[in-house]
């Protein structure tokens, strides 16, 4: 980061290009709802599905979110493990899962440094406070090998996800 662009960081105008096919994936360290971390370079050899939505508690969210659980076996076949990221707390993405009987799915906690991960992935809607509903896949090289950003109220079509991850296979 330049000297200008970390005074913007300090005066919180984050300007980070967002993340595009062939960038190296940043790394990070996010807590799940069971308080466990999630280092994403410990995934090397993976292929990572990044499924950011916008907040817990919100109905195309849950369906985003339940559309990963309902897929673990073939994200597993696929060489993949798939997590929601949201900039909700522990706490409240703990309840969440329960409620959503999502037992399999990882779903971290982007919430301090607020939305630090949305941030480094150029996707988070700072007037907000929330990221864009996008999902990014990592290759097993930890590349980014597909990003797409939807429109807040739209649910991702998760048949598009699993075609880009079988044909990277």
């Amino acid at each position: 980061m330049t000297s200008v662009e970390t005074e913007q960081a300090k005066k919180g105008q984050i300007l980070v290009t967002r993340a595009k096919a062939g960038d190296k994936a940043r790394n990070f360290t996010l807590e799940d709802q069971n308080e466990q971390l999630f280092t994403l370079s410990k995934f090397k050899g993976k292929k990572i599905l990044l499924s950011f939505h916008p907040l817990a508690w919100t109905s195309v969210c849950a369906e985003q979110m339940k559309s990963l659980e309902a897929n673990k076996k073939t994200f597993d076949t696929l060489n993949t493990t798939a997590v929601g990221i949201s900039v909700d707390t522990q706490p409240s993405k703990k309840a969440w899962a329960t409620s959503l009987e999502i037992k399999n799915t990882r779903l971290l906690c982007d919430f301090w440094p607020h939305g630090k991960v949305a941030k480094q992935y150029g996707i988070f809607r700072q007037k907000d406070g929330i990221s864009e509903r996008a999902n990014i896949i990592i290759s097993t090289d930890q590349k980014i090998a597909f990003t797409k950003v939807y429109p807040i109220g739209q649910l991702p079509n998760i048949k598009e996800i699993l075609e880009q991850l079988k044909n990277m296979s």
